[in-house]
């Protein structure tokens, strides 16, 4: 089982993130499709801008199917359940992750900045995959994000040594702890929302 110690993260996620999302599957699993088709997205906007790093494209296209699929795991669920989706919802703590990248004009940096940026994502989304897995009654779904939590957790590792491929080890490990740190007080201020995924 991955820890935070193995995924990297600073900060637990807030002990009663888990039981408001018990409580509320339904928005949990409307913000949870929508949090896997923008992973989808991300990885296939790489690609666009990157498509000289054969590296990033060959690593990253299986990504893009598994994230898609992951989305229509998530409607199946859905079904199951009689739950609709409805309109795509702001994503608090991506927003606030974005604001905390880098603005420079340096190619390299950018595409580092980037690809930590979707690490730090799906390490916290493997996070309260695991969490869900380990606490909630529903037996189906306890096997659901048992198998998201190792699959998300195999893209965070992806996205790091893509960064450490295109820029020096030494610079991602020290840009990796600054923001883990930002990531932390991020986790610290964010509002615990019963409709909300991260």
């Amino acid at each position: 089982m991955q820890s935070l110690t193995t995924l990297g993260l600073k900060l637990p996620s807030d002990p009663r993130w888990v039981n408001i999302a018990e409580m509320n599957l339904a928005d949990i699993l409307i913000d949870h499709a929508f949090c896997e088709q923008k992973a989808a997205s991300s990885c296939i906007s790489l690609i666009v801008r990157y498509p000289d790093k054969e590296k990033l494209v060959e690593t990253l296209t299986p990504v893009v199917a598994e994230e898609w699929g992951h989305f229509q795991r998530v409607l199946k669920e859905m079904r199951k359940r009689g739950i609709k989706l409805t309109h795509k919802r702001k994503d608090e703590y991506v927003e606030k992750l974005q604001n905390c990248l880098q603005k420079t004009g340096d190619y390299k940096v950018r595409l580092m900045e980037q690809l930590l940026l979707c690490a730090l994502i799906e390490a916290r989304s493997a996070e309260r995959f695991k969490l869900l897995s380990e606490n909630i009654a529903d037996e189906s779904l306890k096997k659901f994000y048992h198998e998201l939590m190792i699959s998300e957790a195999g893209h965070y590792r992806n996205f790091i040594e893509l960064a450490e491929e295109y820029t020096p080890k030494e610079m991602v490990r020290k840009r990796w702890l600054e923001f883990l740190e930002q990531e932390a007080e991020i986790m610290k201020n964010l509002e615990v929302r019963k409709d909300r995924f991260h």
